[in-house]
């Protein structure tokens, strides 16, 4: 069973470390292509194109600039740990133990932009770059064209290692875009979460990607590689809804904060 999950605007490289252990990105030569033609773009490019403040997108362009090889710890920060947004609150990497961490790093995924394919040890630097810029580039006028299957056949590669044929989707619409559903070797599991609101179960933003980042630490934390084993998926109140599910979208609900 594998996991996929989208990356974060927000990122920390200022708290604890809470482990030692790295690991390297795989597909550090395309990023290369990519910095090339980032750190060409004026702070004003950046702030148009990214719909960035002037104080971000001067960020941005100092990022891309210093952006540099080899990746160490002085320089970098692990995936997991750097990346702060809302499914990494419901994920909690800190608090991970060395099994957990061992363990994600088999099993789970973030996609990336800028590094296409990131284990969650794997040493990055700070970036922006979501995967639906329209960024043109040598491979074409946006980041999917620029990725095409180069991802996918990454994660062919992980689910073979693993010999398994489930991927766990619990990405984004704009990053799971980037995945070649047609070229990919595994049935697609994609979990939804849903709140009671105004007398209906909707899928409400802020909620949803929080309880992404819990199922992902779900199933580390509990070793999960069998899909039936989701449906005891109970963090945060949220239970299994066989009612509301269908095929391989499995619906889990909530009825109170």
């Amino acid at each position: 069973m594998l996991i996929i999950v989208s990356p974060a605007k927000k990122l920390d490289f200022e708290s604890p470390l809470a482990t030692t252990k790295t690991s390297q990105p795989s597909l550090l030569e395309h990023s290369e292509l990519l910095i090339e033609r980032c750190v060409k773009l004026s702070s004003d490019q950046i702030a148009s194109l990214m719909k960035l403040s002037d104080k971000l997108a001067g960020l941005n362009a100092a990022r891309f600039g210093e952006w540099s090889q080899p990746f160490t710890t002085e320089n970098a920060r692990q995936a997991v740990l750097a990346f702060n947004g809302d499914v990494y609150s419901g994920l909690d990497a800190p608090s991970f133990s060395d099994a957990d961490f061992d363990f994600s790093q088999k099993h789970l995924r973030i996609l990336s932009g800028l590094y296409g394919l990131l284990k969650p040890l794997d040493l990055m630097q700070a970036y922006r770059l979501e995967m639906g810029t329209k960024l043109d580039n040598c491979r074409g006028s946006n980041l999917y064209q620029f990725w095409g299957n180069i991802i996918t056949d990454e994660l062919n590669e992980v689910l073979a290692e693993q010999n398994s044929d489930i991927l766990i989707n619990l990405a984004s619409n704009e990053y799971f875009k980037v995945v070649n559903k047609k070229l990919l070797n595994a049935k697609i599991i994609t979990p939804q979460f849903k709140d009671w609101k105004n007398d209906q179960y909707k899928i409400i933003s802020f909620y949803a990607k929080k309880a992404r980042g819990l199922m992902a630490r779900y199933i580390i934390q509990n070793r999960i590689t069998d899909v039936e084993q989701l449906k005891s998926f109970d963090l945060a109140g949220y239970q299994y809804s066989s009612d509301l599910t269908q095929g391989n979208d499995l619906v889990f609900t909530r009825k109170s904060v």
